[in-house]
């Protein structure tokens, strides 16, 4: 009987080392999937962050040129008219 019991633990304990090696490699496998994850959650940060800027930078110059075109289409309307008083 106690050989029985030694043989049970001995494979209860074979088992639980088995199973706690490869919850080890699971999680590394996982950390590292996590780890890719990141990176790219980072590197699309970055890129969406930029993308911001470019937009910010692309709406002011729109401004401005609207702005440019407003004025000229001003300056249009004021030489039509001068030309129409003569």
């Amino acid at each position: 009987m106690t050989n029985r019991f030694l043989m049970i633990g001995a494979s209860a304990g074979l088992l639980l080392a088995l199973g706690a090696c490869s919850n080890t490699a699971e999680m590394d496998s996982l950390k590292s999937q996590i780890a890719s994850a990141q990176a790219t959650a980072d590197a699309a940060d970055q890129k969406a962050t930029q993308a911001l800027a470019e937009a910010q930078a692309a709406s002011a110059s729109a401004d401005l040129a609207a702005a440019d075109a407003a004025e000229a289409s001003r300056k249009a309307d004021e030489i039509f008219r001068a030309g129409l008083r003569k």
